[in-house]
């Protein structure tokens, strides 16, 4: 849970910061490693760790310097900050001391104990012939990934049989099979399910979280944030991309992928005002990101896929058309104008 991965390591770093104390429950005070505050009283400290929502923040009240979590710490220990993107983005819970746990208590739970993948079948162990294969088939998902994704013949029964009472009425009328996509973490845990429409039903997708605290972030059993990572907007879309992560329809909270190697890939709408503002946020914060050449007429890395482009023409494109800083201001203004 990333509650107990911040207060763990705002406890590793507790000792280089100058009149640390605890004010109380997600509230620590100390001297700003930033400006020093005041240099005529040592007793002074300005600086403070705070949450908001499930996330830790700093903020000088002297400077005025302000940073998530992530950052603060590459400021005090690139070392340490390393580690915390690692077990950031492991989605797990640390072993802490149990005086760390006494004094951090945190008390949220799984609301699901239900082993979530336990009555679908995967299709590998599909036959070919089934309309619901010959969808996966169709838009041509590789084959290695069958064993991960899941046939589900009546949604709304069994979301119920997770979370009762997530639907109050079942109607026949609504009652689709979907595509499951589960969400694993590194340890190849399930910790959300995204069950998607074969044909024109609303919604399209439908994401259940089986754990709140957790981003809904797609391929983690997969990524090594050691290389560059990619991230995309859609699940499907990350399965043809190496290193690839989807945001799953949601922005990825900035402090979690602080660390430099990485690229925001959205999708090629140059005209949809919601995903050109996620563009300009993502440059702003001096990330990497994509801005798809004129003559891509594709929305999305599947759709490439299925106009005939191979997963190495997509990826030169891609390494083409990467842009950060002034130069993807640039080409984000020419490319909204299309």
């Amino acid at each position: 849970m990333s509650t107990y991965i911040d207060l763990d390591y705002i406890n590793r770093i507790s000792p280089r910061l100058q009149n640390f104390k605890k004010k109380r429950e997600y509230l620590f005070n100390f001297r700003c490693p930033v400006c020093g505050d005041s240099k005529k009283s040592k007793s002074k400290a300005r600086a403070y760790l705070y949450r908001v929502k499930t996330d830790m923040f700093f903020k000088c009240h002297n400077c005025g310097a302000s940073n998530n979590l992530a950052n603060f710490i590459k400021l005090i220990d690139t070392t340490i900050h390393n580690q915390y993107i690692l077990d950031r983005f492991k989605g797990g819970k640390p072993k802490l001391e149990k005086s760390i746990l006494d004094k951090f208590k945190d008390t949220t739970k799984t609301r699901l104990k239900t082993t979530p993948l336990r009555k679908l079948k995967a299709f590998s162990d599909i036959d070919d012939e089934h309309p619901a294969k010959q969808y996966l088939i169709k838009r041509k998902i590789p084959e290695k990934y069958f064993s991960k994704l899941f046939l589900c013949n009546k949604f709304q029964e069994y979301v119920n049989g997770l979370r009762p009472g997530t639907y109050s009425e079942l109607n026949k009328k609504y009652e689709h099979p979907r595509l499951i996509i589960p969400f694993y973490d590194v340890n190849h845990e399930v910790f959300a399910l995204q069950g998607r429409a074969f044909g024109k039903e609303i919604p399209k997708y439908v994401t259940l979280k089986i754990d709140d605290t957790k981003q809904k972030i797609f391929g983690l059993d997969r990524a090594d944030i050691r290389n560059r990572l990619y991230i995309v907007e859609g699940p499907i879309d990350s399965l043809f991309i190496d290193n690839c992560i989807a945001a799953a329809g949601a922005d990825i909270h900035m402090s979690f992928v602080s660390h430099n190697n990485v690229v925001f890939i959205f999708d090629n709408e140059p005209r949809n005002k919601e995903i050109i503002n996620r563009m300009y946020k993502a440059i702003d914060k001096n990330f990497e990101i994509v801005i798809w050449p004129n003559h891509i007429k594709e929305k999305d890395i599947n759709e490439m896929i299925l106009s005939g482009k191979s997963k190495q023409d997509i990826q030169y494109i891609i390494n083409q058309n990467t842009y950060s800083g002034l130069s993807a201001l640039t080409q984000l203004n020419t490319y909204k104008r299309i």
